[in-house]
């Protein structure tokens, strides 16, 4: 190739350091933001955070409910029937949210009602 232009000496400015014009830099306020705001203790899921948390009681009694429905008749049933059942009946967020973390499989009355917080009716 005759376009090659050897290269014979090196960069007198190295490439690995880059700075902003000083004009720029005296523009910048520099805050010590430390100084102004108190530190964080009580971030999510510090125990600070967590003995804040008020936590909501879910009524159980649409869930109760709808499992006496279900397993009237039935010995045990797929975690898949529950919340497919729960979501027809419109349960609550809170009770749908527990039966949908239910590993899938099939359990009897007193299994899902143990996981649940629920009662046996």
């Amino acid at each position: 190739m005759t376009d090659d232009v050897p290269v014979t000496e090196a960069p007198t400015v190295p490439t690995t350091q880059a700075r902003l014009p000083e004009a720029v830099l005296a523009d910048v306020p520099v805050v010590d933001t430390a100084a102004l705001d108190p530190p964080v203790t009580d971030l999510p899921g510090t125990a600070a955070a967590v003995d804040e948390v008020e936590t909501e009681e879910v009524d159980t009694r649409p869930l109760d409910d709808l499992l006496d429905d279900l397993y009237r008749g039935q010995e045990r049933i797929s975690q898949v029937d529950i919340y497919r059942r729960a979501v027809a009946a419109e349960l609550p967020a809170q009770l749908l949210s527990r039966l949908n973390a239910l590993p899938q499989g099939e359990y009897a009355v007193d299994e899902v009602t143990d996981l649940l917080g629920g009662s046996v009716g």
